[in-house]
């Protein structure tokens, strides 16, 4: 645990697929193991952070390009965009708190390692594995064949944690 840059990888699928999902599991598996994990979730919706009205809501409004709320068990920066474009995941990245592995779900075209995400029923659109290279698993609830790629069930976090520390150089297998 270095104080190097943070190994970054994805969790990408189509939407109801298990993206948080895994995404919760594998923070468990990690944290467990000792590994200072944070993440980056991407959105494509507006999203509120705080409710309209409140003391650090009001300064956002008022103009603060920057708003702290800190309380006793955590705090958050809200960062107003007005017109400037959103941030590169690069970006976001640099801007955290130093940790061993960053775990990034959605960004799906972003140039990083990846774990696609599929499930039965989930929202259509075409496997990402096969035309992304930066795929480097899949995690699904169903059989997936001719990937050419290692496949772990959705629920098979300590294999996916093995696979991802095995990806970040943090340790060999």
């Amino acid at each position: 645990m270095s104080g190097l840059a943070p190994f970054v990888i994805g969790v990408a699928g189509w939407k109801n697929s298990g993206k948080t999902t895994l995404v919760v599991k594998l923070v468990r598996e990690l944290t467990k193991r000792g590994y200072r994990v944070s993440t980056v979730k991407h959105s494509h919706h507006d999203v509120e952070f705080e409710a309209p009205g409140t003391d650090s809501a009001r300064h956002r409004e008022a103009g603060a390009r920057d708003a702290v709320l800190v309380s006793p068990r955590r705090w958050a920066i809200v960062h107003e965009m007005r017109d400037e474009p959103a941030p590169e995941l690069e970006e976001i990245v640099a801007r955290l708190t130093p940790a061993d592995i960053v775990i990034v779900e959605g960004y799906k075209h972003e140039p990083i390692c990846k774990i696609e995400v599929r499930r039965h029923g989930q929202s259509e659109g075409p496997p990402l594995a096969g035309t992304d290279p930066l795929v480097v698993a899949i995690a699904a609830d169903h059989a997936v064949t001719d990937a050419g790629l290692p496949v772990f069930d959705l629920d098979d976090a300590p294999g996916l944690a093995d696979l991802v520390l095995a990806k970040s150089g943090l340790v060999t297998t």
